[in-house]
Order: C-alpha cells, then sequence, then structure tokens
C-alpha cells in the first residue's frame, strides 16, 4: 500500500485443507475492510499435494472439488479459482476437474502454468476461457496462440524467476508478436518470491525479462485490472471510474523501473479521497 497499490489479489492454497483454506480467504476479505485497499480472493486450493495425500491425488482433487470449492463459495470468499497445473503440481486431466467445478458454479478461472516444463496447462486455460496465466516461462506459440484467441492475460512472475534463479526467460518476443497483454505481479509467497514490493518487480521486469519501461507500467495498471477481470473498474483513469492512483516525486515515469530500494510515492487517491501512507 505505501508503493501506491490501491489494488490486490489474494490466493489462498497455504492450508491444503477446508478450515485452513477458509481461513487464509477470511482473512483477505477482512484486510479490505479494514485498509484501504480492495481485495480480490482466489482459490488455490489445488496448489500442492498435502502429505496426508501422497500417492493420492486424485483423492485430494476430489477433495478440492467436492468438499472446499462448494463450501467457499457458498460463504462468499471465491472470487476466481486458480491451479498449479505442472510435474510437481496437478496434471491437465486433475486440473480439467477443477475448472469443471469450478464452472458449475459460475466462477471465473486462473491458472499456474508453464513454468517449469510444458504439459499442457495453457491449452486447457484458454479452453476454459481463463483469465489469466501465470509464470509461462515455458509457453510456446501455439499456446500463446490460443491465450489470443481466449482473450487469457500472461501474468509474469519476475520475483519467482529470480528467487529461483531460473534461466529460461518468458517468450517475450511471441507474447509481443501476438500482442497478448502482459500483467506484472510480485508472486508474494513464502517459498518462492518472498516479496511484496510491486516496484522491485517493475525494475526486475526491465531487466530480467527485457521489458520496456511502458510494457512494464501497463502490466501493473491496465493489464493487471485485465487479469482480474476488473478492467472495468480499475487500471487507468477515465470518467466514471473510481480515482484510484499514486502520485510520485520524479523527474520521468522510467525512475519508477530504475531505483533499487527506493520509494517516491507521496501521496495516494483511492476512490477520490487521499489517503494517509502511515
Amino acid at each position: 500500500m505505501a508503493e501506491g497499490v490501491t489494488t490486490v489479489e489474494i490466493k489462498s492454497g497455504y492450508g491444503l485443507d477446508l478450515a485452513n483454506e477458509r481461513k487464509i480467504l477470511r482473512v483477505a476479505r477482512r484486510l479490505g475492510e479494514q485498509f484501504p485497499v480492495t481485495i480480490y480472493t482466489t482459490f488455490l486450493g489445488a496448489h500442492a499435494l498435502p502429505p496426508e495425500y501422497q500417492g493420492r491425488a486424485d483423492d485430494y482433487i476430489a477433495l478440492v472439488c467436492d468438499t472446499m470449492l462448494p463450501a467457499l463459495h457458498a460463504e462468499g470468499l471465491i472470487d476466481a479459482v486458480d491451479v498449479f497445473c505442472e510435474n510437481i503440481g496437478f496434471s491437465v486431466a486433475q486440473s480439467e476437474r477443477v475448472y469443471d467445478s469450478a464452472a458449475r458454479l459460475n466462477l471465473p478461472v486462473k491458472m499456474h502454468a508453464e513454468q517449469l516444463s510444458n504439459i499442457g496447462g495453457t491449452q486447457l486455460a484458454t479452453r476454459y476461457r481463463a483469465m489469466s496465466v501465470d509464470h509461462l516461462e515455458y509457453l510456446n506459440e501455439a499456446d500463446i496462440v490460443a491465450m489470443k484467441e481466449a482473450g487469457t492475460v500472461a501474468v509474469l512472475l519476475p520475483g519467482a524467476f529470480y528467487f529461483l534463479r531460473e534461466k529460461q526467460l518468458p517468450p517475450l518476443d511471441l507474447l509481443r508478436r501476438y500482442q497478448i497483454p502482459i500483467a506484472i505481479a510480485t508472486d508474494s509467497n513464502p517459498g518462492t518470491s518472498p516479496t511484496t514490493s510491486l516496484l522491485l518487480m517493475l525494475n526486475m521486469s526491465c531487466t530480467l525479462f527485457r521489458m520496456t519501461v511502458a510494457e512494464a507500467l501497463q502490466g501493473v495498471t491496465t493489464h493487471a485490472a485485465r487479469a482480474l477481470g476488473k478492467s472495468d473498474r480499475h487500471g487507468l483513469l477515465a470518467p466514471g471510474r473510481r480515482a484510484d492512483f499514486a502520485i510520485w516525486a520524479i523527474e520521468s515515469l522510467a525512475e519508477l523501473a530504475y531505483r533499487c530500494g527506493d520509494n517516491p510515492c507521496s501521496s495516494i487517491v483511492r476512490a477520490g479521497i487521499q489517503e494517509s501512507r502511515t
């Protein structure tokens, strides 16, 4: 919030049982009530396999689909549904079961895909018109064509790329060629991207991913809003929209992606009201 962020997506996926997934999502909702920030929640119960389900991934997916998802949706805790489709996560078939359950509840979907390999996650996500797909280091051209047709946003996560010392860069040239909207996020999490600084992500998207300043800035505003399915409310200033914006003490917008460890945010306006930065 101190860096000018007024809208945040919070994902679950660190409880891996109904009680703790519920707790995470309830906390997310409460943060949006107690602080001047808009919170959108994403249920990521299919994030990892709990130790007690080792060798029984299908049984855990059944728990996610038949118990967790309906219960948490009924409590009004879910805005979207995500799944980690990867060799160390869940298979395409298991991910599709999660998507089918989300579709029955009329919930939009997202996906973690193509981070460590390409097993077809993005192709599945686009068949279900996923709002966004995250990571995407191993994305190929056929995936990008499918994203273009589905209107799916590419969410790049330079913090995880850096922290895991990855070598495979996301295919920026192909994403540009097909004019895929590219969002940038912190992927703030205790395992692979322990940062909450969106300003640092601007820097890393330019230095590590070779994005332009304009691309990076669009990535944390217009395209980020689109990745949430909220481009009608957030992401740009226009008549009739919420007046959410930050005022920066800088000479050029490039400074936002240039400095490391500096926060030149001088003022934040949320819904037309100036907020305290303390």
